[in-house]
C-alpha cells in the first residue's frame, strides 16, 4: 500500500524522486508543484465529461465512465510513470489526494514500483506553502528610485552568498509598465507563488533574506498576502542613485525593441504622464534620443516612488547615498551598510 505523506515530506523527498502529477493538464497549467510531471488521468475533456456524468446521475455512473476511459490507457501510465523513474520510486499527488491519486498509485504498486501519495494533494501543497511564507523573521527590503539596479544587485549578493528572493524573476516582469520587455509571458498567480515558494524552500528562513521593493502587483500577477505582510513591515535600505546612472541603465535595458512597442507603453500610461508630457516623450523615441525619453518618465516614476515609499514607518528606512552604476560596488556597499545596521542594532 502507498505511503501517504505530509507536503513538507513530499516537497523533501522530490529532490530525489520524480513526482507524477494526475491532474489535467488544465489543472497542471494554472498551476503546479514546480518540477512534478504531468501524468493526466484524464484529458480536459474526459473530466468535463465525467465531472457532468456525476452531477446528472451520481457516483457509480461517473466512476463506471472513468474505468471505461482509463482502461486502455493503463499500460501507457505505467511506461511513462517508469520513464520518468529510475530508481522504479515515484511520487503521485492528484487535487485532493483523493480517488485519482490512489487508483494511479495502486496501478503503479501493481507493477512493482514504490508509490508515495501527498495527503490531500496539491490543495494540501497550496495551503502549507502559503503559511510558510510566514515563517521568515528577517526580511531585508532593497529600495531605490526606477533604474537603480535593484535586481542586478541583488544577483550580485545572491553571488556573494546572501540568500536572495528574487520575485521578478519568477514573475517575468520587471515591475514598471515596461517591465514586460525582454521578459517571458507571465505565469498565472497561483504559479507565481509556487515558484516564489520553490526559491525559499532550501532557505534558513530564520537568517537574513533579501527582496526587492515590490507593489502588491508585479505585472499581473500578486504577491502572496503573507509573504507582502512581511515585506511591508521588514526594514527598508533605500538607495539614492544618481539619475544620470539611472538613465544609463534604463536606456541600456528597455531600449531595446521597436519604437512602436515603446510608444504603445506610453500611450497606456498617457494620463499619469499628462498629455504634454506623452506627446514629447513619443516625439524623443520617435528621435531615438532615448535619454531625454527616459528622463520625462522618470520624473514621473520617481514621484510615485516617493509617495509610496512615504507610506511606510519612517523608523524602517534606512537611506544611504551610491555613486556607481556597478552592481558589484553597489552590492558590496548595501552588505557593509546593512552588517552596520544590524551592528547598531544589537
Amino acid at each position: 500500500m502507498a505511503d501517504i505523506i505530509e507536503p513538507e515530506v513530499f516537497l523533501k523527498k522530490m529532490h530525489s524522486v520524480p513526482a507524477a502529477d494526475v491532474r489535467t493538464p488544465a489543472e497542471f497549467l494554472n498551476g503546479h508543484i514546480p518540477g512534478a510531471v504531468n501524468i493526466p488521468l484524464f484529458t480536459n475533456e474526459e473530466r468535463a465529461e465525467i465531472g457532468t456524468i456525476y452531477k446528472q446521475r451520481g457516483n457509480n455512473a461517473a466512476v463506471m465512465r472513468g474505468l471505461e476511459i482509463t482502461g486502455p490507457k493503463l499500460a501507457s501510465f505505467v511506461k511513462e510513470a517508469q520513464s520518468i523513474s529510475p530508481k522504479n520510486e515515484i511520487l503521485v499527488h492528484c487535487w485532493r489526494g483523493g480517488m485519482r491519486s490512489s487508483s494511479f498509485a495502486w496501478l503503479l504498486e501493481t507493477a512493482g514500483m514504490k508509490v508515495s501519495v501527498l495527503s490531500g494533494g496539491y490543495k494540501n501543497y497550496r495551503h502549507f506553502i502559503r503559511n510558510e511564507f510566514l515563517k521568515m523573521n528577517k526580511v531585508i527590503i532593497l529600495g531605490g528610485m526606477t533604474g537603480s539596479g535593484k535586481t542586478d544587485i541583488l544577483k550580485s549578493l545572491a553571488v556573494s552568498g546572501e540568500q536572495v528572493l528574487d520575485l521578478e524573476k519568477y514573475a517575468n516582469h520587471k515591475g514598471s509598465a515596461f517591465g514586460f520587455i525582454g521578459q517571458d509571458a507571465q505565469p498565472t498567480n497561483e504559479q507565481f507563488e509556487n515558484e516564489t515558494y520553490e526559491q525559499m524552500q532550501n532557505m534558513d528562513l530564520s537568517e537574513r533574506i533579501w527582496i526587492e521593493d515590490e507593489s502588491l502587483k508585479i505585472g499581473k500577477v500578486i504577491i502572496n498576502e503573507n509573504l507582502y505582510s512581511k515585506m511591508r513591515n521588514a526594514p527598508l535600505i533605500k538607495m539614492n542613485i544618481p539619475q544620470e546612472i539611472r538613465v544609463k541603465r534604463l536606456v541600456r535595458d528597455y531600449c531595446i525593441v521597436d519604437a512602436d512597442i515603446l510608444t504603445a507603453v506610453v500611450n497606456k500610461i498617457t494620463k499619469r504622464l499628462g498629455d504634454r508630457n506623452a506627446r514629447d516623450v513619443i516625439d524623443r523615441i520617435t528621435k531615438s534620443d532615448f535619454d531625454s525619453a527616459v528622463k520625462i518618465i522618470l520624473d514621473y516614476y520617481d514621484k510615485g516612488y516617493l509617495h509610496g515609499i512615504g507610506k511606510r514607518d519612517s523608523s524602517m528606512i534606512h537611506e544611504i547615498d551610491i555613486n556607481s552604476g556597478d552592481p558589484d560596488e553597489c552590492a558590496f556597499t548595501v552588505l557593509e551598510f546593512c552588517k552596520k545596521l544590524e551592528r547598531i542594532n544589537d
